[in-house]
């Protein structure tokens, strides 16, 4: 007869080890979940367990608006900013990995200075931005009240939402961009190049057809970053984007104001809506690598 294997006997630091990585998953996903199950409570609902009944009445009511403030709006402006974000951080970021895999005449310095606005507080550059077009409106209004008075009473500000709100962003979501770039280009094979340079392939030609194709997937991943850092992002955008919200501004005035579970149901919405981009990059990704093989 075929003895049975025999089963060693865990250590001790096995279980520590996973007792460790299950509460730091609770910790992680909990809140999450906690506020997923109250945003489907009934109208008599409030913001702690236990629930009173099952309903979607606070999905309807986020559908019919909250209050003076209008949620469609903030939704919109953050789906088009982040989109923008997302695009900008996508060409930028590449067009920066093509540039560094060559001597690049002050590229540290210039990597350095890109890299430094990860370790600055987020607040500071939100506070630096803003008073920078605060400086730049009152030139402009010095300018206009000496050359073009009429002018002067249109000109409000040049703060808002694709100005300064998008360079804040950009601050945030290039570097990560530009060190994803970094790391595909430090392992890419430049002989798949010169291969197809020797079979007459133009540099475009070479960069279309094969450099372009091999780094495709990591540039979803690139746009993903961006558009996932830019839709919940809120110290850098507090400071900087005039008199129009983006949705997690208005999320965290919400917050405030609010004592209903229509704020869990707005966060439930913005929670799916984060999780079908990653899973529409995924996807993007899988058909670009069956392609590609």
């Amino acid at each position: 007869m075929a003895r049975r294997p025999v089963r060693k006997k865990r250590p001790l630091s096995f279980w520590l080890l996973g007792a460790v990585f299950a509460a730091f998953v609770l910790f992680l996903y909990g809140p999450m979940f906690a506020i997923f199950v109250l945003s489907f409570q009934g109208p008599e609902g409030g913001l702690t367990f236990p629930m009173r009944g099952t309903s979607l009445h606070w999905f309807r009511q986020l559908w019919e608006g909250i209050g003076v403030i209008d949620i469609g709006a903030a939704f919109r402006r953050s789906l088009a900013l982040g989109t923008v974000v997302m695009a900008l951080t996508v060409g930028l970021s590449l067009l920066a990995g093509l540039a560094y895999r060559k001597k690049l005449p002050g590229g540290t310095p210039l990597f350095y200075v890109v890299v430094a606005s990860l370790i600055m507080p987020s607040i500071i550059v939100s506070l630096g931005i803003g008073l920078m077009f605060r400086l730049l409106d009152t030139g402009l209004k010095t300018l206009l009240e000496a050359h073009a008075p009429a002018l002067l009473e249109t000109f409000t500000t040049t703060m808002g939402l694709f100005s300064s709100g998008l360079g804040a962003q950009l601050t945030w979501t290039l570097p990560f961009g530009l060190l994803i770039m970094f790391a595909v280009f430090n392992r890419f094979n430049p002989a798949y190049e010169e291969a197809a340079r020797d079979l007459g392939a133009t540099p475009w030609q070479s960069f279309r057809h094969v450099v372009l194709p091999l780094i495709g997937p990591s540039l979803v991943g690139v746009g993903m970053f961006g558009f996932t850092l830019s839709w919940d992002e809120i110290a850098r955008s507090s400071q900087a984007m005039g008199d129009l919200n983006t949705l997690p501004l208005e999320l965290q005035g919400l917050t405030t104001t609010v004592t209903t579970p229509v704020i869990y149901a707005l966060g439930t919405v913005t929670t799916v809506i984060s999780f079908l981009v990653m899973g529409l990059t995924l996807g993007i990704v899988a058909f670009w690598q069956s392609r590609r093989r």
